[in-house]
């Protein structure tokens, strides 16, 4: 799993980030940086777009959903039948969304751990023809240096963050019976709006600035692809 995880993640995401350096001698590390998340972020487009497509179809069919469950509600059986004719009927694969997420999180955390150590480098895990740049400016537009802390790009992490989280809901189905399952996931939904943005912060608070951009640049990212295919979606509705 650990050479899977090098050869096909964590080496060629690490070699393009100090390929950057190379060809953009330029630019600070914290350019680099957003250049590096937003490249990642284009190539997984397709997937995350998918996992947001899914979402929104499964809360269009929402209440169809509500009506199988209550008419079924003391017929298990025949409330997974119904159910699952609902979604072959609307072309909804609501696990389609959970498959993009598992294989998203090797991206995210070979992101992750570059940045943890950044911007040490560890020529072991270049490629041949990759150099190790001769030096690495961390002063991020000449007024932070992300590789130490940051609180103002770890605030701007974390409310990008409640920000991402409040859009995205918009499209998750909302539970609306009082059942334990539905409660469960009424509280979860406000967990991770309210206490994850939390979370962001102390952990990019913690480790260096370069996390808490990673993490702001993939937020805003986040944000504006949501936004973008919501608006497609309407006008081809339209």
């Amino acid at each position: 799993m650990s050479f899977f995880y090098h050869t096909f993640f964590f080496d060629p995401i690490y070699n393009l980030l100090i390929t950057l350096f190379n060809v953009l001698p330029w630019a600070d590390a914290g350019i680099v940086v957003i250049i590096l998340t937003v490249l990642v972020r284009l190539i997984i487009f397709p997937l995350s777009k998918k996992a947001i497509l899914t979402q929104v179809k499964m809360a269009e069919i929402g209440p169809a959903l509500a009506e199988i469950k209550e008419k079924y509600k003391n017929k298990t059986e025949e409330q997974a039948k119904q159910t699952l004719a609902l979604y072959r009927e609307k072309g909804v694969n609501p696990f389609s969304g959970i498959f993009v997420i598992i294989i998203q999180i090797p991206i995210i955390l070979a992101l992750y751990q570059i940045f943890l150590h950044f911007p040490e480098v560890n020529a072991v895990i270049l490629y041949s023809f990759v150099n190790a740049p001769d030096y690495i400016n961390t002063n991020f537009l000449g007024l932070l240096d992300i590789a130490q802390k940051s609180m103002i790009i770890a605030f701007l992490a974390a409310v990008t963050t409640f920000f991402q989280f409040k859009i995205s809901m918009k499209s998750q189905l909302k539970p609306k019976g009082n059942s334990f399952g539905d409660n469960l996931t009424r509280s979860m939904q406000m967990q991770m709006k309210y206490i994850f943005p939390i979370i962001v912060f102390f952990i990019s608070y913690s480790i260096s600035g370069a996390i808490a951009l990673y993490w702001l640049t993939t937020n805003l990212f986040s944000i504006g692809q949501e936004i973008f295919i919501r608006k497609k979606l309407k006008t081809i509705q339209v």
